[in-house]
């Protein structure tokens, strides 16, 4: 691309606040959208440009990275910062897909992956992830296949793309199948039922719903008795957790006693 500057690329000031980045992108992605450029392949090389600059200066962490450079070296940031930054660092976690998805439902173009594969060839995938509270994307580059990602090392090299492994390798483990939490509540048995044993009625409030329980002979203060799967509701297809009765014996009579003598 030779010397370029990102800032200038977007026609934006460094110190601009990422909502108008963000707005100065959507409308050089709208000018030099493909669909609206057919055969212009000098359109084609500018709007890669624009995603570079995008994806970098609309990432905090990046765009501190090239600023540094910016100030130390001036017009040779850009090669200094690619030496350091691949495809892969650049574009991972960006938000440049969903840009294009919004502008294919708006205005009838092409979706994002058909146009962004367009510019960097089969190397080049997007990515999805959703889960209660949280939906993001981006798009990788796997560094074969032609385009930008020709010649790049693997996903596996780079910070970004390492970071990226851990945060996909995280999410997998909160939709992974996970036992339910325990529960413990206590119940009061009478002397007599805890040392003969038999059925105890127990309501179960968080199923609202009342248990007969087996309670065995001899049982002692303190004890715990476990109904397994009554306890909280697992996670991702995983089996409930257990309830536990802890048992406090009731003795009346010697109750009563401690009560006069005091």
């Amino acid at each position: 691309m030779g010397q370029i500057d990102y800032y200038k690329v977007l026609g934006v000031e460094p110190g601009l606040e990422k909502e108008k980045i963000k707005a100065a992108y959507r409308d050089l992605a709208f000018q030099y959208h493909p669909d609206r450029n057919q055969g212009n392949p000098a359109a084609a090389e500018k709007m890669k440009q624009i995603n570079e600059a995008y994806a970098v200066l609309s990432d905090a962490g990046k765009r501190r990275a090239y600023d540094a450079l910016r100030d130390q070296y001036g017009n040779a940031a850009h090669d200094r910062f690619r030496k350091t930054y691949t495809e892969q660092d650049i574009f991972t976690g960006s938000d440049i897909h969903q840009i294009f998805e919004e502008m294919a439902r708006s205005f009838g173009f092409r979706g994002s992956d058909e146009v962004l594969r367009e510019f960097y060839g089969k190397g080049f995938r997007t990515f999805q992830y959703r889960r209660p509270g949280l939906f993001g994307g981006g798009f990788l580059f796997f560094g074969s296949g032609g385009g930008m990602g020709r010649g790049r090392l693997p996903l596996s090299s780079g910070p970004l793309a390492m970071l990226a492994g851990q945060i996909f390798k995280k999410l997998a483990q909160a939709t992974a199948p996970d036992k339910g939490g325990d529960l413990i509540e206590t119940i009061t048995l009478d002397a007599e039922i805890a040392e003969e044993g038999g059925p105890y009625a127990f309501y179960h409030k968080r199923e609202q719903k009342k248990l007969i329980v087996k309670i065995p002979p001899n049982v002692r203060n303190g004890q715990k008795i476990r109904l397994a799967g009554q306890g909280h509701p697992g996670k991702g297809g995983g089996p409930p957790g257990d309830l536990f009765l802890k048992v406090r014996v009731s003795r009346p009579l010697l109750d009563r006693l401690k009560k006069m003598i005091s």
